[in-house]
């Protein structure tokens, strides 16, 4: 047997690797990241900028600390010059990408994006629901109060008030709701899924096109590339011919 890798005291092949990469479900990344350097080879880049950036967005500031993320990983100083020349231009990719599409991006997505804060009644029984909106809307009943006493959900332990959560994750019916509601308007009992939901929008939070923005929509946009690359690119083994 040739070994390729020494772990502790095993001894892997090149026939024992490729079969643990499939058994362990390693495969799948491995290629994620064989594709990733294909589309990044072509990036230009300077050494001590992409080292710089790399370690700063770690918080790795003195030779001390550089030594000490390498040791935890593994790694020596080489490898953490070309994981920071990896990430710079895996950065620059996605800019040179789709950096001029990403405001437009932006637009299309920002119903999904923007945030709200919003209390919610939920409970499966109907007379009890009615009940609740009467006393919230009527007798101005304190919501948080009757939240932690009657709903039936997680949020009975926060007096029913929910977020910031983008509207994407809220059910589509209660998101819609939210989404032309003014702050502080009450919602009648409506049926959603099993539940019999009272909800009031506490605080609509608009998304912002900022750099935090902007790095999250082109990381978003590069992901759905690389799934794609991934499902086209077919892995085989192959039998070396000895020389």
């Amino acid at each position: 047997m040739v070994g390729v890798l020494k772990i502790g005291q095993t001894v892997l092949d090149a026939p024992t690797l490729i079969a643990q990469l499939k058994q362990y479900q390693l495969m799948p990344r491995l290629v994620q990241e064989v594709v990733i350097d294909r589309a990044i080879a072509h990036i230009e880049c300077d050494p001590q900028s992409a080292l710089q950036a790399f370690c700063s967005k770690r918080g790795l500031f003195s030779q001390e600390q550089q030594q000490a993320w390498c040791q935890q990983q593994q790694q020596t100083r080489e490898h953490m010059m070309l994981a920071a020349i990896r990430d710079y231009k895996l950065s620059k990719f996605q800019a040179e990408t789709w950096g001029t599409e990403i405001e437009s991006y932006f637009l299309q997505r920002k119903a999904q994006l923007d945030r709200v804060r919003y209390s919610l009644i939920r409970t499966k029984d109907a007379s009890l629901a009615q009940e609740i909106y009467f006393r919230l809307s009527d007798d101005g009943a304190s919501f948080a109060e009757l939240a932690s006493q009657y709903s039936e959900g997680q949020e009975a332990k926060t007096g029913g008030l929910i977020g910031p959560v983008e509207l994407s994750v809220p059910h589509p019916v209660l998101a819609r709701m939210l989404m032309v509601s003014k702050p502080n308007q009450l919602w009648a009992p409506t049926q959603i899924g099993e539940w019999l939901v009272i909800a009031k929008l506490e605080q609509f939070l608009p998304a912002q096109f900022d750099d935090t923005m902007r790095d999250r929509l082109l990381s978003e946009q590069f992901q759905e590339w690389l799934q794609q690359q991934i499902q086209e690119t077919t892995v085989e083994e192959v039998e070396l011919q000895p020389t």
